[in-house]
């Protein structure tokens, strides 16, 4: 079975777009995993524009399902990590100023940094994966940096799947089998939906966990919004 860890930076980010603690993230991850959900997912960034550091320390006391933290691995993410020993920690090439993750690593030019921060992690037992386009060379030497698992960067084929080319999940399943073959556990993530996760995990062997954010939280104002209106009429008759 694939995990669902949820992405909770949009609830963040609505959090500090009005100040004070409305939505309360901490209580929405309770929430989150009492749904359902097999993890959550945080990723950081140095301005602090969603996630917080100290969210970070914070959901450290409540997650009780898998615990994932993302990012670029400077030093203040490092520290941050050490100290919460989150379950998992992905790590992700962004550049300071990046809206969004728009790129894997390259494991081949940087394979002595990877490796050097990955033995870190890994000394205090917190499982490593790390962000790769799905490129075989790229996939078979990220066996090389010690990490435990890939986590595939999905952009290219849900755009793909959006225009109705099927035929963009091809380098995903090489990949996956090129992870399998080298021993790594692979997860996926970056724009997969409800519309295109289901072929996603049908296509691709032995996905671990997907990890989903701003899709899931904008589709449930779509499929909650209804009952939220019909809520606030019974309160106004």
């Amino acid at each position: 079975m694939t995990k669902l860890s949820v992405n909770v930076n949009k609830i963040a980010t609505l959090r500090n777009s009005r100040g004070g603690n409305v939505p309360n993230l901490v209580k929405t991850v309770i929430d989150i995993e009492g749904f359902g959900a097999e993890g959550i997912t945080i990723h950081p960034r140095p301005d602090e524009r969603h996630i917080r550091y100290q969210d970070a320390r914070d959901l450290k006391q409540v997650v009780s399902t898998e615990y994932n933290i993302e990012g670029n691995p400077i030093k203040k993410f490092i520290d941050l990590v050490l100290e919460v020993k989150p379950t998992q920690v992905t790590l992700v090439p962004d550049a300071i100023d990046a809206i969004t993750s728009n790129a894997g690593w390259d494991t081949i030019k940087h394979k002595d940094f990877l490796i050097e921060v990955i033995s870190e992690f890994k000394r205090n037992n917190i499982r490593t994966s790390i962000f790769v386009d799905p490129v075989s060379k790229i996939v078979e030497a990220a066996a090389n940096t010690g990490t435990d698992r890939i986590e595939l960067y999905t952009e290219d084929y849900a755009k793909k799947y959006e225009e109705g080319n099927q035929s963009g999940i091809q380098s995903y399943i090489e990949a996956a089998k090129i992870a399998e073959k080298v021993g790594l556990g692979i997860n996926a993530g970056h724009d997969l939906n409800l519309d295109n996760v289901q072929f996603f995990k049908e296509n691709i062997p032995n996905l671990l966990e997907v990890s989903i954010g701003h899709a899931l939280i904008s589709e449930s104002l779509y499929l909650g919004l209804e009952n939220l209106i019909q809520l606030y009429l019974s309160k106004l008759k």
